[in-house]
């Protein structure tokens, strides 16, 4: 049987119960750690489990499906996903992959991002297309996400920002020689995907910068979402891009121009300098 299993958010105490039977019992478990980080580190884990983990890296997960699948259709396997196990597409390929060889497989789900977000107080069933910031280099700026915040604010939905993770990425002079060599981890923070999303506000006219999304835009800031160290920070897009919410992981939110009244009461909470009424038309 293959199983992927979902982590949570948190901790090494955040697996199910039944996720924390079945890694006990399989003879191969893998933990997947490039789409997304936990809190805790490789050696608190193993001990936990009371079992040695596989590192699954990017090469592995997305290069690598049939080995990790290996034997799985008649010893246990796992793989270990922070978050849900849906959370990211690159894991719908190994259930695609185990059907295609006729392995059986199960699912055990977990809290993600995307429903944890409600720490916040905005409501989960008013959030539009979910959108992914990456990261710009000096050639390669990609602005498209924006259109899709531009259609959530014009419906009146929130808009959940994801920021890009940069784990094992190769530098491009080891792409070139052919011999792999990585550049260092690196995890957007809401400064730098507030200081992205300026630069495109900048370049709109008038009229849309008016209706749509400006300088002094809402924007609620978060970090480490179900580790004890969560933060929550609301403030304008202006002022995000001087916020530090401290190590990663972070996420941003453009919430709809109109909300309801417990949304505002609940955020109002981490709006330090700001007055949310003014900014609910």
């Amino acid at each position: 049987m293959f199983y992927l299993i979902g982590l949570g958010l948190g901790d090494i105490k955040d697996i199910t119960v039944k996720g924390l039977e079945i890694v006990k019992q399989c003879s191969r478990v893998y933990l997947e750690m490039y789409t997304s980080i936990l809190g805790c580190s490789l050696e608190d884990m193993q001990e936990f489990y009371g079992r040695p983990l596989l590192l699954a890296d990017r090469d592995l997960v997305e290069q690598g499906a049939d080995e990790i699948l290996a034997g799985a259709g008649e010893t246990d396997v796992a793989l270990l996903v922070v978050g849900d196990p849906f959370g990211a597409t690159t894991h719908t390929d190994f259930i695609l992959r185990a059907k295609e060889k006729n392995i059986p497989y199960k699912v055990i789900h977990n809290a993600s991002i995307m429903n944890a977000i409600g720490c916040c107080g905005l409501q989960l069933y008013k959030f539009g297309e979910t959108v992914s910031i990456p990261y710009w280099d000096e050639t390669w700026k990609p602005d498209s996400f924006y259109d899709k915040v531009k259609l959530n604010r014009l419906h009146n939905m929130h808009t959940l920002c994801l920021l890009d993770i940069k784990v094992k990425e190769p530098t491009p002079e080891s792409l070139m020689r052919k011999r792999k060599e990585y550049m260092p981890p690196r995890f957007m923070s809401v400064a730098e995907a507030a200081h992205q999303l300026l630069n495109i506000v900048e370049k709109k006219d008038a009229l849309e910068r008016n209706t749509v999304l400006n300088e002094q835009s809402l924007c609620v800031g978060l970090a480490r979402v179900g580790q004890e160290t969560q933060q929550i920070a609301v403030t304008t897009l202006l002022e995000m891009r001087s916020t530090d919410l401290g190590g990663p992981l972070h996420s941003l939110i453009i919430p709809a121009k109109e909300m309801h009244p417990l949304e505002v009461e609940f955020l109002q909470q981490y709006a330090a300098n700001i007055k949310l009424d003014d900014y609910n038309h």
